[in-house]
């Protein structure tokens, strides 16, 4: 029954492939997919993975950064990807061979024996984990989830993701809730390990000692700093700006002296020390890399990028790690996903920030922080 399920499934990829040949070709025209569509539908400088080892797939930029944890503890991996982002996120790792998925056609042909395979989130293509069933010593999907508005559309379709979970060894599943709905589509060995995009792994490079409750203003851009310094009580707090992009700094320095009389990091912290005494009440932070080591301090983040409607917010994740208050404006929509991960964040208008924080802020914690070192026992 299997393989001729397969047999249907290859002809009918190939009848597919054959009719979107001229849209292929147009597009591979554009720079977008100059790149990808060359290698991915006409194996354009795209051989097999060289080396038999362990081969990740990720889809884009995203899934591709968040292996990081995990690539980073072998020595060499394969990396396939659909996307020219993922591809040059791919080529950041030293210790991967990076290749773009051939379309589903190919893969018969195309894929080699390896040690595992694992691919990323809701990357479910038959083809892939039909063959690498049969020529890697295991298939596992990482990461994986359903949202609440995508459940009902896999439900339509469960007798095909039936077909492609016969072929995935293990499914290494975001929540309990993903576990369940997962099963429900015919998956088998599920397990709970987290969502990997919540993994975190701090260094702080300086400790810095408050003088009192300190608010942090966190990754701040053009509009933000003087609408959030209006609604701040600024004499109960120590405060601390840090703009996004350093070629703002001079312009959110001389905004800041509207409110008071702002400090400059860089005029006091003249030697790198591992301790520093923050002794001012009004702190510009102009030094990149200083984030980290103020929500590991901070009484109160409230996170930039979010409360002007062109951007769409910044990652809470690091914050959420210390468990620091978050206040966050309601445009955070490049963020959505990190947003779920984090309970207890505060999504206000900026006018109503000086109730928040006369009241009982809760600290915020991840959800469903990702257990790497499960993850890579079920891998190797």
């Amino acid at each position: 029954m299997k393989i001729f399920f397969f047999i249907f499934y290859y002809f009918f990829s190939l009848i597919v492939y054959i009719f979107s040949l001229p849209f292929l070709i147009f597009l591979s025209f554009k720079s977008k997919y100059k790149k990808s569509i060359p290698a991915r539908f006409f194996l354009y400088k795209n051989p097999p993975f060289f080396s038999k080892t362990y081969w990740f797939h990720s889809c884009s930029l995203g899934e591709t950064r968040a292996l990081k944890p995990i690539i980073e503890e072998f020595d060499k991996v394969n990396i396939s990807v659909i996307t020219n982002t993922g591809f040059n996120e791919a080529k950041k790792y030293s210790n991967a061979d990076v290749r773009f998925l051939p379309f589903e056609i190919f893969l018969p042909f195309w894929v080699k024996p390896c040690k595992s395979l694992v691919v990323m989130e809701a990357e479910l293509w038959y083809m892939l984990f039909f063959i690498a069933k049969r020529r890697c010593n295991k298939t596992i999907l990482l990461n994986a989830r359903i949202s609440d508005k995508s459940y009902p559309k896999y439900l339509k379709f469960k007798w095909f993701y039936k077909k492609i979970f016969e072929n995935i060894d293990i499914v290494l599943a975001q929540s309990d809730k993903d576990k369940e709905r997962l099963k429900k589509l015919g998956a088998k060995n599920v397990e709970v390990v987290g969502n990997i995009k919540t993994y975190f792994k701090p260094q702080i490079t300086t400790k810095y000692i408050k003088k009192k409750p300190l608010i942090v203003l966190a990754s701040t851009h053009f509009n933000e700093e003087e609408m959030i310094l209006k609604n701040l009580p600024l004499d109960k707090y120590q405060v601390v700006v840090v703009p996004r992009h350093p070629e703002r700094f001079n312009e959110v320095y001389e905004i800041m002296k509207r409110f008071g009389n702002p400090v400059r990091l860089s005029e006091k912290l003249k030697v790198k020390s591992e301790k520093f005494k923050l002794d001012d009440d009004f702190i510009l932070f102009d030094k990149m890399g200083e984030l980290i080591n103020l929500y590991s301090i901070a009484d109160v983040v409230i996170l930039g990028g979010s409360f002007v409607d062109n951007v769409g917010g910044h990652n809470p994740i690091e914050a959420a790690y210390f468990n620091v208050p978050i206040i966050s404006g309601k445009y955070y929509f490049n963020q959505e996903a990190l947003y779920n991960e984090v309970e207890n964040i505060y999504i206000t208008h900026i006018e109503d920030i000086p109730k928040l924080l006369n009241s009982n802020l809760k600290p915020t914690f991840i959800k469903n922080k990702a257990n790497i070192k499960k993850i890579l026992k079920f891998i190797v």
